[in-house]
């Protein structure tokens, strides 16, 4: 039997240069492992349970939300990390990211599940399919400056949000693309698309915060 202990350590975590997965199954794995590199970060593409070792962070891009789900089973991801984000791993997810980190999902497909993490509800392709696809300017509680140019690519919403559950951000006609509780944030949107990186700063500042790491998967 294979179970997940869950610690930080003092020797690495809160480092000026954390280490911040990505989850490489699915979206834009090389786009989100730049940003991150390049706001000071060291970088592992996540494809198996022990490159879940020692990482502070964790970056889910984007993808087919059932698929990514599948995947993460196959590649027994699932359930090492859905261990790791309830005890406190800090993960930004996007788009189907989001997704993931949702408790529940309006829409689910026949068996899909979720990693969860945040008490919400979302349903998925909310903005239609990928020909519909667009971009457009959102601000983003926390993050400093003009709104972010971001993609919205057969994007989800948020339907429903817990009280633990903070908004950060909206669209003018009220619909929810972004939340945050504590070290996990969601959007519905595509950051990585466009260039600015300042949602991915907000995220790496955030695991400099949490001072905490995975730990190597122990067997009993």
């Amino acid at each position: 039997m294979t179970f997940l202990h869950l610690t930080a350590s003092p020797s690495v975590a809160g480092s000026d240069h954390p280490l911040i997965g990505v989850l490489a199954l699915q979206g834009d794995v090389r786009e989100h492992s730049a940003m991150v590199r390049e706001l000071g970060a060291q970088v592992r593409k996540v494809r198996k349970p022990e490159h879940l070792e020692g990482i502070q962070g964790l970056v889910i891009p984007g993808g087919e939300s059932s698929v990514m789900d599948k995947l993460l089973r196959i590649f027994g991801l699932h359930q090492p990390l859905k261990v790791a984000i309830a005890d406190g791993l800090p993960v930004l997810g996007t788009c189907a990211g989001l997704i993931m980190l949702a408790d529940n999902l309006e829409d689910a497909i026949v068996g899909q599940e979720t990693l969860g993490g945040l008490d919400i509800t979302v349903r998925r392709n909310a903005f239609g399919s990928q020909v519909e696809s667009s971009e457009a300017d959102v601000a983003i509680s926390g993050v400093e400056g003009p709104p972010l140019r971001v993609a919205f690519i057969r994007a989800p919403v948020v339907t429903r949000v817990g009280e633990d559950v903070a908004i950060i951000a909206s669209l003018p006609g009220g619909e929810v693309v972004g939340v945050r509780r504590g070290p996990l944030i969601g959007v519905a949107f595509h950051p990585e698309i466009t260039g600015d990186d300042r949602l991915h700063r907000l995220f790496v500042e955030s695991v400099r915060r949490a001072k905490f790491q995975v730990p190597a998967l122990q067997t009993a």
